[in-house]
């Protein structure tokens, strides 16, 4: 039987918001992260990515998590504005 996804908890509705921006977060910064021309470089910021998220995964101070959240969208913006510079 496969396993689920679903936290094995239910989550109040303020934490399944943050869930979902956390996930979105991710995917934003996945999919950013797949622009980025050199393979090798490529892989580093994937697997640097997945690790930031992994090694976060059981925080759940609800200031920590917004700061973190915070600091993953600048880093995320940082990415995008470099990757913009290296196409023009």
């Amino acid at each position: 039987m496969a396993s689920s996804r679903l936290p094995p908890v239910t989550l109040t509705l303020k934490q399944f918001v943050r869930r979902q921006q956390v996930l979105l977060l991710y995917r934003r910064i996945l999919q950013a992260i797949r622009q980025v021309p050199d393979d090798s470089d490529r892989k580093y910021l994937k697997d640097w990515a997945r690790e930031e998220f992994k090694r976060n995964k059981s925080a759940t101070e609800e200031d920590a998590i917004r700061m973190m959240i915070t600091q993953g969208n600048m880093q995320l913006k940082v990415l995008e504005k470099t990757l913009a510079l290296a196409k023009s």
